[in-house]
């Protein structure tokens, strides 16, 4: 297994076709899973320290949660758009029942605090254009600053159509500052799909991790549908999606901080990159995007 980079199998348990703690990324906080489901079929998540979102990839499933029954209509595939999502509190046990076949993701942090169950309709998830030009990505910020409340956990969903690059200018989030500009020290793991080619062969998209200090850490990998990468410090990025391949990233943050927020720095060399999206326009297929 790449230190950074585990492939879709190399991390599978029993019930679930990703398992991916905190342990086995090798670090504090965060973690993510994906079961896999018939129609009928259930999956029981204990209660434990982890808060994590019942986020449907593809198919309807039913989630029982102390004593109540929520339905999520769930979505045909991850680049049909947003699903409506349930947030799980930390100590709470859920069974989680495919209404459909299809597919369930779990995007997970371990929480100091236990909140309330809540629900997130499809329509209501915020929706953020990011970028300009091949660097425009659209971001479905279901667990954000304007979604679901959490203790520690951040997760969102990015979209790249083919030929475009996300994740760009590099940027980081590996120290705590106390300038409110600054940046806040967020493990991160990122889970990708990407679309398959015309004749169904699969999609094939790619991920650059370097250090920002003296901890080695370089990566330029290769990732396909199912795979997962873990960053734990360093600049990231870019998230590339080949022409023809459209890229779906599900990014999963938690931290030792205070504050539930998202701020970063962006790597020096391509800072003015940002300055450019001004004169560019917004490639279209974001914005028209589901």
């Amino acid at each position: 297994m790449s230190r950074t980079v585990i492939r879709l199998g190399e991390a599978s348990t029993e019930h679930f076709a990703v398992d991916v703690d905190a342990e086995t990324a090798g670090w504090r906080f965060s973690g993510f899973q994906l079961a896999e489901l018939a129609a009928g079929e259930s999956v029981t998540k204990l209660g434990s320290e982890y808060e994590y979102i019942v986020v449907p990839m593809s198919g309807s499933f039913k989630v029982i949660v102390e004593g109540q029954t929520h339905t999520l209509q769930g979505r045909s595939g991850v680049f049909a758009g947003s699903t409506d999502v349930l947030y799980i509190p930390r100590d709470t046990d859920a069974v989680i029942t495919a209404i459909t076949d299809g597919r369930v993701s779990f995007p997970a942090a371990k929480a100091r605090t236990k909140l309330e169950v809540q629900y997130l309709a499809a329509e209501d998830v915020p929706i953020g254009i990011r970028g300009a030009g091949n660097m425009s990505r659209r971001a479905r910020e279901f667990c954000m600053a304007g979604g679901v409340k959490s203790d520690r956990l951040l997760a969102l969903e990015v979209i790249t159509p083919g030929g475009n690059w996300s994740g760009y200018p590099p940027h980081k989030h590996d120290v705590n500052s106390d300038h409110p500009d600054g940046e806040l020290n967020l493990e991160e793991l990122y889970y990708f799909e990407v679309s398959d080619g015309p004749a169904g062969d699969p999609g094939f998209a790619y991920q650059r991790v370097f250090s920002a200090d003296e901890r080695p850490l370089d990566e330029f990998a290769e990732v396909h549908t199912g795979d997962v990468m873990v960053i734990p410090f360093g600049w990231h990025g870019p998230s590339i999606a080949p022409p023809g391949y459209d890229m779906y990233y599900l990014n999963v943050m938690a931290g030792d901080t205070d504050e539930r927020a998202w701020r970063f720095s962006n790597e020096p060399r391509a800072e003015w990159l940002r300055d450019t999206w001004e004169t560019m326009p917004v490639d279209p297929r974001v914005l028209d995007a589901p």
